[in-house]
């Protein structure tokens, strides 16, 4: 293995997480209950990537190949001994192969991708991070723990792709962006820029 690549714990799911991005997970799986105990012990992360075909109750659905590290924040016992688990998203990354442990774990040798370049968001876009500057207060604890950074088009972006309601293959394509300004002019049309 090359020093560009390294191999992660994958994890199917049928959401698009985003850098700095939180992740609520529920956990019953004996393959993920042991991933979360070792990246726990081992202070590292997991990969979530968005399934393409099949559910993630199956053994090996088919994913796509560019995924978002995510690293446990917290962790908390629920009933029924499921484990809760409160995730944020690192660094994206692209899945150059994989393959299934035999416990079932999905793992890939992956490559990160470069991060953004960090762009202020544009007078044209400023609407969009007012208009998060407002509905964050709104979403509670859920988000308490997000860093905020609304002066940045990447992470304004990230933000409103990740709350809008939008088909989740176009929240993946706007993960894949690596134009922080194209895609806040993507989502653009989808916020209603207030009166003036």
């Amino acid at each position: 293995m090359s020093d560009a690549t390294r191999e992660l714990p994958l994890f199917p799911l049928n959401t698009v997480l985003f850098p700095c991005g939180p992740l609520p997970l529920r956990i019953f799986e004996t393959r993920y209950l042991d991933m979360v105990r070792r990246c726990l012990r081992e202070k590292t992360g997991f990969g979530v990537v968005l399934i393409a075909r099949g559910r993630e109750a199956e053994g090996s659905p088919k994913f796509v190949e560019l995924g978002t590290e995510a690293g446990i924040v917290d962790f908390n016992r629920l009933e029924g001994g499921l484990l809760g688990i409160t995730c944020q998203g690192r660094e994206r990354f692209r899945v150059i192969e994989s393959w299934r442990q035999p416990d079932g774990l999905n793992v890939g040798r992956v490559e990160d991708v470069a991060a953004e370049p960090a762009v202020p968001v544009p007078g044209e876009f400023e609407f969009l991070a007012e208009t998060l500057r407002k509905i964050l207060p709104e979403l509670g604890e859920f988000y308490a723990g997000v860093t905020r950074n609304f002066g940045d088009a990447a992470w304004v972006g990230h933000r409103l792709a990740e709350l809008l309601p939008l088909a989740t293959p176009d929240k993946q394509a706007l993960l894949e962006m690596q134009d922080p300004l194209q895609r806040l002019a993507t989502l653009a049309p989808a916020v209603r820029k207030p009166e003036t």
